[in-house]
């Protein structure tokens, strides 16, 4: 029961087959210089598939015309199709015109010595408001104990660790396959605050083949699960894999596709859509909740600025006005420390 997307097969290998050649080399050339710039291979098979999916329409609707021709009205027509024909949403859409956008810069910065006068217009185009479609999932700090306690009574000790670790670090679902067991070693617990700290700096969302890379915090409420997977993964004799994640009947490091599964669980015990990201927010809540100071909090995520916390952050002001607007008066709030939690 995971937050449900709309999906329209719209291209495939027959239909890529009869698509102007001009347009795929162009296409190509595009996504090898972002090789060269060093973008991630997710981001380049993300860029893959959006273009992919206008040059099908542009095969089937518009005469299959070179990239470098189209006319703003062209691209108007597009955009109406997606979303008139497709029941695209404004979200889907702008991520196809941001990718359309981008092969349009590289022709005109890039291929200005190839390609005389052309100016990019994609973005000329005004695009429909973005809006939330999908219901967002708020998490509790009860909802995040009950999940874990229904998942250790069931002896799904993976998935209560992947869920722990999700909550208690804030980290991403593919950050989470990053961990190695070593990193829950005693040594790696933080002198003055109740955390663990990675001993190596991990791949986290940004740009380039190599993203971010941050060291990486957990709070030792971690442990308990923690544990309890390492207990079972020695009872099934993987002892050899230095990640911590790995499947229970090989031993080989686990996948995305597992953690997708794993979220069909999870939503079932918690009676509506689960997804990773919802921990990310759910702990951001929980610290600026204990008050603890916003810089402390973006040093934990990683954040470049205090701006990320006001779009993590799902509590409402009016939530705690009890606790500073009393019958005595108007009491002052304390500032906390990670320490405290």
């Amino acid at each position: 029961m995971g937050r449900r997307t709309v999906y329209n097969h719209i291209t495939d290998e027959s239909k890529l087959a009869s698509v102007n050649p001009k347009n795929i080399e162009l296409m190509n050339d595009f996504l090898d210089y972002l090789v060269s710039v060093d973008r991630s291979a997710r981001t380049i098979s993300g860029y893959r598939n959006d273009l992919e999916i206008f040059m099908t329409w542009d095969m089937e609707f518009n005469n299959d015309k070179y990239f470098v021709e189209l006319t703003k009205r062209e691209i108007a027509k597009f955009q109406k199709h997606a979303m008139a024909e497709w029941g695209w949403s404004p979200n889907r859409l702008a991520r196809v015109k941001s990718a359309m956008s981008s092969m349009s810069n590289y022709i005109e910065n890039i291929l200005d010595d190839e390609i005389e006068g052309y100016r990019s217009i994609v973005r000329k185009i005004e695009s429909p408001v973005k809006q939330n479609i999908r219901e967002k999932t708020v998490i509790t700090n009860e909802e995040v104990d009950m999940i874990l306690d229904t998942l250790v009574e069931r002896k799904k000790y993976l998935e209560a660790a992947v869920f722990a670790l999700a909550a208690f670090s804030g980290s991403r679902k593919v950050e989470l396959l990053r961990f190695k067991s070593s990193y829950f070693d005693d040594s790696n617990i933080m002198e003055d605050a109740a955390l663990y700290k990675t001993p190596e700096k991990i791949k986290t969302k940004g740009r380039g083949s190599q993203g971010k890379l941050l060291y990486k915090y957990t709070l030792l409420d971690f442990k308990k699960y923690y544990d309890l997977w390492i207990a079972d993964r020695e009872r099934r004799g993987i002892t050899d894999s230095e990640y911590l994640f790995v499947k229970r009947n090989t031993g080989e490091p686990l996948k995305e596709s597992s953690l997708d599964s794993f979220t069909i669980t999870i939503s079932n015990i918690l009676g509506r859509p689960f997804y990773f990201h919802s921990l990310r927010h759910q702990l951001a809540t929980r610290l600026s909740k204990l008050n603890i100071p916003s810089p402390v909090i973006v040093e934990y995520f990683g954040w470049g600025t205090s701006s990320m916390l006001e779009i993590y952050d799902d509590s409402e002001a009016s939530d705690d006005f009890g606790q500073f607007f009393t019958s005595d008066g108007i009491k002052a709030g304390e500032k906390n420390g990670l320490s405290d939690i």
